[in-house]
């Protein structure tokens, strides 16, 4: 792929969202959220902030009447409460009907938290890994885990991770061959792959000395990546807030550039679109590509903590890191689509979205310079682009489905991120739910 390739025109973005849009019924391109209850929630900020506030405490209750009384609690702090929401309050404070509220109301919690986190540990995820497979579908187990605190954590961690390793291998082996998920045009790809927190990896806490959290980090990264090289796996080195970016990049970049790890494993990293200085982060990621085999592979997000950037930023009087609005964040978006798909070879590229306008501009972009899919992996996430997945697959495209493994607790926090990109006003997820057309939604931004 030349590094010059002309950005495919528009009429061909549009051509390609209405060819997604009808590979389903219906333009059905969402996921299957329950849009009233988010409709609520998203018209009241204080009701949406003591809702999610009791969704990241619920699993910590010690019993159902101390459930009932953080919900009670916290919706005291709304000024307005929505009919049901005012009789949930009203049943939560009477001391016979409290523990029914309490139960009602954890029940939800973890019935929405299975929605979008798979299973709480590998072994309960293989069944559903292989029925993705078998719907043409590949998967990114991503091991959830609350940031470490101490070394014994951070070892236990670590042993998850070398335990999830073996349950994907396990997973996968015996499956039959899709030749579309099973290589590219630079060779076999990993059917197992596993992305993993260095939050959890180290309870080294320095923004401002990376280096210290990234060589106690690499102490438990090595023996990972020693398996994943020697099961054929790939290892995913996943994004956080901005405070531990450095961190990520400088472990995950001298960690694959000692010796021992020249040729192997499959590795990756994220680039977050919605920082200002991603171009630059993607100039330093190019230059360790180019060094490398197998391909480093960019896995490219928007980014899952816009609202703790800014609210960060503004307590401590910065100009925050992100950019100032979603249609600003999608532009930046497809510019670094093109950087990155024109890179190919020496990167493999992963478009993590389900805005139909971002994915049917990657695809465009593909196709304009000669290319059939082939180099080309999308990215959804579990819960949430069930539909996308499925009309991407239809379409022959090579699709991996992100599916977070953990226990309740340690997926609060990923549970609420999921949360505000559904309630969020200008987001894609918000529009095509409330019936925006597929011309609307494939307008560039």
């Amino acid at each position: 792929m030349s590094a010059h390739a002309t950005t495919a025109p528009e009429e061909l973005i549009h051509r390609i969202g209405h060819e997604l849009a009808d590979a389903l019924p219906h333009h059905r391109l969402g996921g299957g959220i329950d849009r009233q209850a988010i409709d609520r929630i998203a018209a009241d900020p204080q009701l949406k902030a003591a809702l999610f506030r009791f969704v990241d405490v619920a699993p910590a209750a010690r019993s159902q009447r101390e459930a009932a009384a953080h919900l009670e609690a916290l919706l005291a702090e709304a000024d307005r409460l929505p009919g049901p929401f005012a009789a949930v309050d009203g049943l939560a404070r009477r001391p016979i009907t409290a523990p029914l509220v309490g139960r009602g109301a954890t029940w939800a919690v973890r019935r929405m938290a299975r929605q979008f986190i798979l299973a709480e540990d590998a072994a309960g995820a293989t069944r559903s890994l292989a029925k993705l497979w078998d719907e043409g579908a590949a998967t990114a187990l991503d091991l959830l885990g609350e940031a470490s605190v101490s070394d014994a954590e951070a070892d236990t961690y670590a042993a998850r991770c070398l335990d999830a390793l073996e349950q994907l291998d396990r997973a996968y082996r015996g499956l039959p061959g899709r030749p579309r998920l099973d290589a590219d045009g630079t060779g076999p790809l990993p059917r197992a792959h596993l992305s993993v927190k260095l939050s959890a990896l180290t309870p080294q806490r320095h923004p401002f000395a990376p280096e210290r959290v990234s060589e106690d980090a690499k102490r438990r990264l090595r023996p990972i990546a020693r398996r994943a090289r020697e099961l054929g796996a790939h290892l995913h080195l996943d994004s956080e807030s901005l405070d531990s970016r450095e961190a990520v990049l400088s472990t995950a970049l001298e960690l694959l550039a000692e010796p021992e790890f020249a040729d192997g494993p499959s590795a990756g990293v994220v680039l977050q679109a919605y920082l200002r200085d991603a171009d630059e982060v993607l100039d330093r990621l190019l230059v360790t590509a180019g060094r490398r085999k197998p391909p480093l592979l960019v896995r490219l997000v928007k980014g899952a903590y816009w609202d703790h950037e800014v609210i960060d930023a503004r307590q401590h009087g910065w100009t925050p890191a992100v950019h100032p609005d979603q249609a600003a964040t999608d532009r930046a978006y497809e510019a670094l689509t093109r950087r990155l798909l024109d890179a190919r070879p020496a990167v493999r590229v992963a478009i993590a979205s389900h805005n139909l306008r971002s994915v049917a501009h990657a695809i465009a972009h593909d196709r304009h310079g000669g290319g059939d899919g082939r180099d080309l992996e999308l990215q959804v996430l579990l819960g949430l682009g069930e539909d996308l997945r499925t009309a991407l697959a239809r379409r022959g495209l090579r699709v991996r489905v992100y599916c977070p493994v953990g226990d309740l607790v340690a997926g609060m926090a990923y549970l609420v991120r999921r949360l505000l990109e559904n309630t969020a006003s200008d987001s894609f997820l918000d529009r095509q739910a409330h019936g925006a057309s597929v011309d609307d939604l494939v307008r560039a931004p």
